[in-house]
Formats: C-alpha cells, structure tokens, sequence
C-alpha cells in the first residue's frame, strides 16, 4: 500500500527565507547539495530519503522549493510529484525535478504534472542556487500577492458593509426602527413614477395617534416614546408584502405606502392596523376618546399620471385623517 502524503499549512507569507527540500534516496547527492547551498546566507535546507519522510518534512519544513528525485524506491519521484500537485497545501510550492539522464519523454511527463524545472544531477553549483533562488523567490512572491489581494478582498467587503448599513441607518428613523421621512418621500416618489409607467394604482395610509400631546402631559415622554414603538411594531407587523413601507412621518404621525393595492381593499386594511393598536391596550388616562391608546387612520388611492405629483396622494390621505379625527378619531376614513 502506498503511503498518504498529508500535508501542513503553506508557508507564512511574512518568512522571506529561502527553504529547500531534497527527497533522493541517495545520502551522496543529499551531502552534495547541502554542501553547495551551505555557504549561501538565507538558505534553509532539509534532506530526506523517502516518501514517509517527504511527508512529515514538507508539513513541518515548509519548504519555499522542493528538489524531487525522479528514480526512487517503492514511490517514484513523479508520483510524489504528483501528490504534491493534488495537496492544496503544496499544489504551487515549486517542484525541481533531479535525474541522472535527461530524457526527452520525461521531462515532458514531468511538466505535464506540474514540475516548474528539470535538472540532470548533480547540477553546477552557480546553476543550482540560481534555480532554487528565482522558484523560491516567485513563489514567495505569489504568496505575498495572494495575501495582499486577500486583505484587499477583506477591506473591500468590510467597506462594502459599512455604507451598507450607513445607508440603512440614513433611512431609519431611530426611535420606531421603521423608514424615516427622508426615505418615505424617496420611495413615494419612485413607487409613483413605477405606477405611472405601469399604470396600477399607489395607496396610501397616513396614521396619527390620537391626542398624544395629553399622553406625554401625563405620562411623560419616556413613556410616549414606547408608544411610538409599539405603534410602528403594528404597522410594520401588519405590512407582510415587500413593497409595502411603513414609515414615521414625524411626531405621532406615520404613513404607509401601499403599491398595486385595489381601493376597496384600503379600508379593510387600515380597519385591521386601527383594532391591533387598540387591542394593545395601552392604557392613556386622558382620551377623551378611549381608556387605551387609538390611532386614526387616513386612506387615499391614486392612478398616478404624469400630470399630477406623489404629494397629491399625501394631501389626499392627509384630508381623510383630519376628516378621521373631525369624526371622533379612533376610525378609518377614505379609500
């Protein structure tokens, strides 16, 4: 059985050491090369005689080149090549293949598999530190890119999440967590000119929460502030489609953009929100109109043209809220 080659960690990208790996069986040719790069500064070696070896030395050496005898016992050299290529760990460590013959077909075998050089041993000295200096240097080199093109990456999508949620916080209103007026005009605005060009209707429902000035008399505005709240989780609860928006439109008041929406189902809709604010049942001392907290509700339809403009259904939702409150509040007008 043959054994398996499991390799470590690459190599850091921060070690600028030169670190060469012999795999040959033969003891002479390991003393050969150990003593050509000995006087070399910056150069790291480790030797080794099989494939076991081969193993545990390129998980714990981390070697910048690898030199790879061709003829071995048991495993041959391109199959350790080979394995090499299938590690991740290793698949780009630069590989030098060492033969005693230079033959045309294998050296073709061994590029095919990955090899990066071919030498007949025992090489020139000059030549050898040469070699072993450029494929460690490039594959340093590439690590080195790697990392910076990962820490770019990184920055990049860090960046990309920040002004993502700066633009998120820019729309939200910070007390209710729902859209803030700046980005209710926005999406008015461009849910009207979609209807005109698709010529579906647009909705919209303004709600105020009656007499909320008495509330914060009595209550105190901490405790108005949660009022606020609760309110805007009813509206935000009772918006189950994606283009709907509920928004606070300042103060007390919210609004809520219904696209494609038919008018007859408005009030339906709004009589829904109206009861789940009352069944909250939020105690308010002084209503004149109930013992719990009540919204009134104002509703308009449009079939938006080019001739009229989105605050023309604001001013219409806005004449069925005070036609709402006029009434006696706690209701739904229009539609």
């Amino acid at each position: 059985m043959r054994p398996d080659l499991k390799f470590g960690t690459p190599l850091d990208a921060d070690c600028d050491a030169v670190r060469v790996l012999l795999v040959d069986d033969q003891p002479l040719v390991g003393e050969m090369v150990r003593r050509a790069l000995f006087p070399e500064s910056g150069i790291a070696f480790h030797y080794c005689r099989d494939a076991e070896s081969a193993a545990a030395a390129v998980r714990d050496f981390r070697p910048t080149v690898i030199l790879q005898d061709l003829i071995m016992p048991g495993i041959s050299g391109l199959e350790l090549l080979r394995r090499y290529r299938d590690c991740p760990q290793t698949a780009r460590v630069p590989v030098v293949m060492l033969s005693s013959r230079e033959e045309a077909s294998v050296k073709s075998e061994a590029f095919s598999l990955g090899a990066n050089d071919y030498l007949v041993k025992l090489p020139d000295p000059v030549e050898l530190i040469a070699r072993v200096r450029f494929h460690s240097t490039a594959y340093l080199a590439q690590i080195q890119r790697d990392e910076a093109y990962r820490a770019l990456r990184e920055s990049q999508r860090q960046l990309l999440e920040m002004n993502l949620e700066l633009e998120r916080l820019n729309n939200v209103d910070g007390l209710t967590g729902l859209s803030n007026r700046k980005h209710l005009d926005a999406y008015l605005d461009a849910e009207w000119r979609r209807c005109v060009r698709a010529r579906t209707p647009l909705s919209l429902l303004m709600v105020d929460v009656d007499h909320f000035k008495l509330y914060n008399d009595s209550c105190g505005h901490v405790a108005g502030d949660e009022v606020l709240r609760q309110v805007a989780g009813v509206l935000r609860d009772g918006c189950r489609r994606p283009a709907d928006l509920p928004a606070r439109y300042g103060g007390e008041e919210f609004a809520i953009v219904l696209p494609d929406i038919a008018a007859a189902e408005l009030p339906r809709f709004g009589e829904a929100l109206r009861r789940a604010v009352s069944e909250l049942e939020l105690p308010h001392p002084n209503s004149p109109t109930a013992r719990q907290i009540t919204v009134s509700i104002g509703a308009a339809t449009a079939r938006p043209s080019p001739a009229a403009k989105a605050m023309d259904l604001v001013s219409a939702a806005d004449r069925a809220l005070y036609e709402a409150k006029r009434q006696g509040r706690n209701r739904v007008v229009g539609g």
